[in-house]
């Protein structure tokens, strides 16, 4: 199945010059969707992960199911001041701007093998600030997966020295 027809461009969108890559459309045709699952779980299954840690917000539509075909734990990273536990915090640079990511202490621990799960992989900034939380609890990043990845904005290379995969690429 050709992913990439199935996925909406929104021009100027969040801000002048980007070209946003809706997966909404993607995710709302069950057998697209269903492909994009699949592959995600051929790819991180051989991993021998212990959990599947997801990105707010879209990375949750991608990553959970992956965990339930797995038998893995689900953990969710979340924009700052959203959990209600102690948390690991680490701020990180958008295409477009800061933020900040946070997940429980107590969410991963040490030496378990992690897939971070995602919908787009551009700068790297979201995926990096991920992995730097993954490291502060012990924990081993085993994989990165992305449905989308904007090869022009360097992402990959933010990244290197990690096992990165994406499905489609743009």
């Amino acid at each position: 199945m050709d992913l990439k027809a199935k996925i909406r461009n929104i021009n100027d969108f969040p801000s002048k010059g980007i070209i946003f890559r809706d997966i909404t459309t993607l995710v709302g045709d069950g057998e697209a969707y269903r492909e994009v699952i699949d592959e995600f779980v051929a790819q991180v299954r051989p991993l021998d992960v212990d959990v599947i840690l997801v990105l707010d917000a879209r990375g949750f539509l991608v990553g959970s199911p992956v965990a339930y075909v797995l038998g893995t734990g689900v953990v969710p990273i979340r924009k700052a001041g959203k959990l209600p536990w102690e948390t690991y915090h680490v701020e990180y640079e958008l295409e477009y701007g800061t933020d900040a990511f946070e997940m429980h202490k107590d969410a991963i621990q040490p030496g378990e093998r992690v897939a971070i799960l995602d919908d787009l992989l551009a700068t790297g900034g979201t995926a990096k600030a991920a992995c730097d939380l993954v490291q502060m609890a012990g924990g081993v990043v085993a994989a990165l997966g992305f449905v989308v990845e904007l090869t022009d904005l360097g992402g990959r290379e933010k990244l290197a020295g990690y096992n990165v995969f994406s499905l489609v690429q743009y």
